[in-house]
């Protein structure tokens, strides 16, 4: 899978959970300071990621922006 396929699965992800505009997220978009989301919101993305992707992630601090995220995603997608 590419790397925009990741981004547009992810933006999509976040759009819907955070009720969020497709411009307000970008792979610089920090999801705490820009989304506000909180550890539990952060919690519930991953589940949803890991069910959307088939994957699974482990609780990662090191995951602040969307890129981190994406980052993560294709690690676990080329395991």
């Amino acid at each position: 899978m590419t790397d925009a396929k990741i981004f547009d699965k992810t933006k999509e992800i976040l759009v819907d959970q955070f009720d969020l505009e497709e411009d307000e997220v970008s792979l610089t978009t920090d999801l705490t300071n820009d989304i506000d989301a909180d550890s539990l919101d952060l919690f519930e993305v991953l589940n949803r990621v890991e069910d959307d992707f088939d994957i699974k992630l482990a609780v990662a601090e090191d995951i602040k922006t969307v890129q981190d995220l994406v980052n993560k995603i294709k690690e676990q997608l080329a395991a």
